[in-house]
């Protein structure tokens, strides 16, 4: 082990992994690691400004396991009464983002099944029978199927 590793005061170690937890947040989104920095930011206080804490790695393990506890279950209780609600929720499902749109056939819908251009591409559409070229408007998706009706 690394001399300077070794030699470092607790506290400077438990804020630097506070710091890397963190910072490791951003690199691996999922609103987990925060917690975790958080418990070891505060371990690292404890352990800066309560003195026998500082001499006891089992006491700041035990401090960083329950704070970490702590985080997590406060973090989760909250986030379930509050839930965090996007301003676009369609923002990555194409198919939910067409919804309402009216579309021009380019082959009949024939059994259930034909397609329609949908910007410079063409779709697979399920709904009643049309023919090519007439309007239809979209109603829901079915995986990477959109749904129509006539227009």
């Amino acid at each position: 082990m690394a001399d300077w590793l070794a030699n470092m005061e607790p506290h400077w170690a438990w804020l630097s992994l506070g710091v890397l937890l963190a910072a490791a947040e951003i690199v691996a989104p999922g609103f987990f690691l925060i917690w975790l920095g958080a418990a070891a930011i505060v371990t690292g206080v404890f352990a800066w400004l309560i003195p026998g804490i500082a001499d006891s790695v089992p006491t700041q393990l035990g401090i960083f396991a329950i704070l970490s506890f702590i985080t997590l279950y406060s973090a989760r209780r909250w986030l379930k009464a509050n839930p965090i609600t996007s301003t676009d929720p369609n923002l990555n499902q194409r198919a939910g983002r067409l919804i309402g749109e009216v579309l021009t056939l380019t082959q009949a819908i024939e059994n259930g099944r034909g397609r329609a251009k949908v910007g410079d591409g063409e779709w697979p559409v399920h709904g009643p029978d049309a023919a090519e070229g007439t309007k239809v408007r979209v109603v829901s998706a079915d995986g990477g199927v959109l749904v129509v009706e006539a227009a």
